[in-house]
């Protein structure tokens, strides 16, 4: 079987950190894997040794010269299906090109946010399965009248092994100026409005008021940071916040923390929840898109409704003043993605959409025995 996949990220994390762990799992499935990536990213480089890699630029819908080199490299190559990871023009001139050379092509989607029902059918009509990479948003296309039997969830995944090395308690208090004794709190998302941050800003005044030895670390990077900023000026509590960028080292920071929060308004599923579940982390979160299938309440960590900047006070007391039951939300985290999110999971998912395409017959004699 050889596939060829297409991502347009630049940058390994989310989705195109997804297609890694995927190519690898299907590298030792003995299946032959082409990917197309934009040139100098992160993915490409992260996957020479278990793909063949395709650089090219990737610039939108309206840029024909990418279903031209699309349809040049299928020529040459004659994948038995395209598998597209992105959109950025992947979604529009993957299945066409694929079409054209006889492939079959589908599509994952990774987000949550609704479409117009006519341009959700005429964007996933061309494609012959759509994976979501939770229920939730499977339910989002079900209910924009894509088929139900052409929507496929596949749960995304994260190599646990990663993320059990423990905590350097000191190397951690150093690299983030945190005092002894104080209780680190973090957000692990982009600095776009989605994630919520302004939720969590507008709900610490409360929090400190009650735990004052908090500090609030914001991981991730984009264009709200000086809004954010702003806010924490206003609302007084700069000095308990941190703006720490985007890290590589995850799997070193997140064993360190004592909680983490998702207060977004929009959410395909959250990797990060997946790794800070990974580390036995508590989460508070908000009740949007795929988070409740991660952060299950009660479980893995405590639920807010999105926006309610009041309950979201209550939730990171509640667990900030309770470590017994923060570490045993930890520990329900753990288990949960033991047992719903591994790699191997991901991995069988997808190759099982692959061959229910190209081998039904096979697919319907592996599924009845």
């Amino acid at each position: 079987m050889k596939v060829l996949h297409i991502e347009a990220g630049m940058h390994l994390y989310g989705g195109a950190l997804q297609v890694v762990y995927l190519l690898r799992g299907l590298k030792d499935a003995g299946v032959t894997n082409l990917l197309v990536c934009p040139e100098g990213s992160a993915v490409g480089a992260a996957t020479e040794a278990v793909a063949e890699v395709h650089p090219m630029g990737i610039w939108g819908d309206l840029d024909p010269r990418f279903g031209w080199r699309m349809a040049r490299l299928m020529r040459r190559t004659r994948p038995d299906l395209v598998h597209v990871h992105s959109r950025r023009g992947a979604d529009l001139w993957g299945p066409l090109v694929a079409r054209l050379a006889g492939a079959r092509a589908i599509i994952t989607r990774r987000v949550d946010n609704p479409e117009p029902a006519w341009l959700a059918r005429i964007r996933y009509g061309a494609f012959e399965r759509v994976v979501t990479i939770s229920e939730g948003i499977r339910q989002v296309l079900l209910a924009e009248g894509v088929p139900a039997d052409k929507v496929v969830c596949v749960h995304s995944a994260v190599d646990v092994t990663a993320y059990r090395q423990g905590c350097d308690r000191a190397w951690f208090r150093r690299e983030f100026a945190l005092a002894e004794g104080e209780t680190a709190v973090a957000v692990i998302a982009q600095l776009i409005p989605r994630k919520g941050h302004q939720v969590l800003i507008d709900a610490l005044p409360e929090v400190l008021a009650a735990a004052p030895h908090t500090r609030v670390l914001l991981f991730g990077q984009g264009p709200l940071r000086e809004a954010l900023e702003a806010q924490c000026a206003e609302r007084g509590v700069a000095e308990h916040v941190v703006f720490a960028g985007f890290r590589t080292d995850l799997e070193r920071v997140l064993p360190c923390l004592d909680l983490v929060v998702h207060p977004a308004f929009m959410e395909g599923l959250g990797v990060s929840l997946l790794q800070a579940a990974s580390c036995g982390v508590a989460i508070v979160a908000a009740r949007a898109g795929g988070i409740p299938e991660v952060v299950r309440h009660g479980e893995s960590g405590l639920l807010v409704e999105p926006g309610d900047a009041g309950a979201l006070a209550g939730a990171i007391l509640a667990l900030l003043q309770d470590p017994e039951r923060r570490q045993a939300l930890g520990r329900g985290g753990r288990a949960l993605v033991e047992r719903c999110f591994s790699l191997e999971s991901m991995v069988a998912g997808n190759l099982a959409v692959y061959r229910e395409l190209l081998d039904p017959e096979s697919a319907r004699v592996r599924v009845e025995s």
